[in-house]
C-alpha cells in the first residue's frame, strides 16, 4: 500500500492516499468483511454522523477514481509486483492475490525449423524457358493485376464509409475554426473533466444573503455556518433539505451534453457535478468549468488571474468587472432584464499539464449562450481574426448576450484579452 501511494498515480492525492490506507487496514483486520459507505464518509471525509449517502456519494466518487489508480498502477509501475491489490467493483473491500504467473517461452530447435539450400544440379541453369513457362507468367501476372484492382476497389469504399462515419460522429472536426479550439483543448491532456454548477451552493448564499469561500466549499463548512443561524425550526429543516439536494441548471446541462458529444466514445471527456469534483483532479486533468463563481466555486481558484470577473453580490446588481479597461472600454458592465453577460476564458490548468476553460455567465442563459459562441464556425472564426493568430492563444472574452423572455438570442464579443505568450 505504501509503494502505491508513493506512485504516480497517487503521490499527489493527498485525499486519496488517506481513503487506500483506510480500506486497506480495514480489510486486514479480523471480522471485516464487509466496509460501509457512511463509516468511509465519516471517517475519512468529515462528513457528519447520519449523513444522507443517497444525497452525498462523495465516497462512491473517490473510491471508483481510487481504483482506477490502483489498476493504472499495477499495469505500469507495479508490473513485477507479485502480490496485486485491486478493490472489486460494488464492494468498499480490498482484495489481495498473488499475480499469476507469466508462462515461460521455450524456442523450438528441433530440425523442422532449419530449412537447407543446395545448388541446383549441374546442367540446371541453363535449361531453356518454354512456352509454358510464358502463359503461367502471364496469368500470375493478370492475377495479380486483378488482385490490385479488387483491393484498390474496395479500399477505396471502406475509406469512403469511414469519412461518412467519421463525419456523422464528429461533425465538428470539419469546422476549422471550432476544430482549431476543441482539438487543442481535448488533446491538452488525455482526460478532459466538464464540471457542472452546484445551484443547491447558489441557492443557499441567496437565501442567506453571505457568499461562502472555495475553502468553505471544499470542507462543507458553509452547512454547519448555516445550521449555527438564528432560524426558525422550519428554515433550519429547509437549509438541511437544500444542502442535502444536489440541484443544476437546465441550460448548462445542455451545453455539459454538448460539449460531451465532442468525445462520441466518452473515451476522454468526463462529467462531475462540483461538489464531487476533488482538487487533485484539476491539477491533473483538463477542465471545462461551467456556472458562475456562486455556485461553481472552482472558477474561484483562477479568477486572481483574469482581467474580467464575475461579481455575485447580494447588495448590488450582478456585474462583470473589467479590472484595467482599455480604451473603449467600461470598467463595469452591469447585467439588465434583456442583456446578460458572460466571461470565457481559456487558460492552463495550475500544473500547466493541461487547460482550462471557463465558462461563466452572470446567469444559465447567458452561460448557454457562450456555449453557441464557442460551438459556432462563423463566430469562432470571427473571434480568431480578431486575435490575430494562426491558432487559438490563451485569452479571456467578454460576451454581450441579448435575449427575449429567457431565450438567447445572440453573443457578441464585447472585449477581449489574448495570451499568446502565457506558458
Amino acid at each position: 500500500m505504501e509503494r502505491i501511494a508513493a506512485s504516480t498515480q497517487l503521490k499527489r492525492a493527498a485525499r486519496l492516499q488517506e481513503l487506500l490506507f483506510y480500506v486497506g487496514k480495514c480489510s486486514l483486520k479480523d471480522g471485516y468483511e464487509k466496509i460501509h459507505e457512511q463509516k468511509i464518509g465519516i471517517d475519512v471525509f468529515g462528513r457528519p454522523q447520519a449523513y444522507d449517502t443517497s444525497a452525498d456519494n462523495i465516497v462512491r466518487t473517490s473510491v471508483s477514481e481510487l481504483r482506477k489508480r490502483i489498476d493504472a498502477y499495477f499495469e505500469s509501475e507495479g508490473a513485477d509486483e507479485t502480490l496485486v491489490m485491486e478493490i472489486p467493483r460494488w464492494s468498499y473491500v480490498p482484495v489481495f492475490r498473488y499475480r499469476p504467473a507469466k508462462p515461460q517461452i521455450v524456442p523450438e530447435t528441433s530440425a523442422e525449423n532449419h530449412i537447407l539450400i543446395s545448388e541446383p544440379p549441374a546442367g540446371s541453369r541453363d535449361v531453356p524457358q518454354t512456352s509454358s513457362w510464358s502463359r503461367q507468367t502471364l496469368f500470375l501476372f493478370l492475377s495479380a493485376a486483378a488482385l490490385i484492382l479488387v483491393l484498390g476497389a474496395g479500399c477505396i469504399y471502406f475509406w469512403s464509409k469511414y469519412q461518412s462515419l467519421d463525419r456523422s460522429l464528429y461533425p465538428w472536426q470539419h469546422e476549422p475554426s471550432v476544430a482549431a479550439l476543441w482539438n487543442d483543448l481535448l488533446n491538452a491532456n488525455p482526460n478532459t473533466d466538464v464540471v457542472v454548477a452546484d445551484a443547491s451552493f447558489g441557492l443557499l448564499q441567496d437565501i442567506n444573503g453571505k457568499s461562502f469561500s472555495f475553502d468553505d466549499y471544499l470542507r462543507r463548512n458553509y452547512v454547519g455556518q448555516l445550521q449555527a443561524q438564528n432560524m426558525s425550526p422550519e428554515m433550519h429543516a429547509a437549509v438541511n433539505r437544500i444542502a442535502l439536494w444536489n440541484l443544476g441548471s437546465p441550460d448548462e446541462f445542455k451545453l455539459a451534453r454538448r460539449v460531451l458529444a465532442l468525445d462520441p466514445l466518452n473515451q476522454r471527456v468526463h462529467l462531475y457535478n462540483a461538489r464531487d469534483y476533488m482538487p487533485d483532479l484539476i491539477r491533473r486533468d483538463s477542465v471545462v468549468l461551467i456556472g458562475g463563481s456562486i455556485s461553481n466555486p472552482w472558477v474561484q481558484l483562477f479568477e486572481s488571474r483574469m482581467n474580467f470577473v464575475t461579481k455575485f453580490d447580494s447588495d448590488s446588481p450582478i456585474a462583470v468587472v473589467n479590472r484595467s479597461p482599455a480604451p473603449g472600454e467600461q470598467s463595469v458592465y452591469i447585467q439588465t432584464g434583456s442583456v446578460q453577460y458572460c466571461v470565457v476564458a481559456y487558460l492552463p490548468n495550475p500544473n500547466h499539464n493541461g487547460v482550462v476553460l471557463l465558462i461563466e455567465g452572470t446567469d444559465a442563459e447567458a452561460s448557454e449562450a457562450a456555449g453557441d459562441f464557442l460551438l459556432s464556425e462563423d463566430q469562432l472564426w470571427n473571434f480568431k481574426k480578431m486575435l490575430r493568430a494562426g491558432k487559438f492563444p490563451y485569452f479571456e472574452a467578454l460576451l454581450k448576450v441579448s435575449s427575449v423572455e429567457g431565450t438567447p438570442l445572440t453573443a457578441t464579443v464585447q472585449a477581449y484579452r489574448a495570451y499568446p505568450n502565457l506558458h
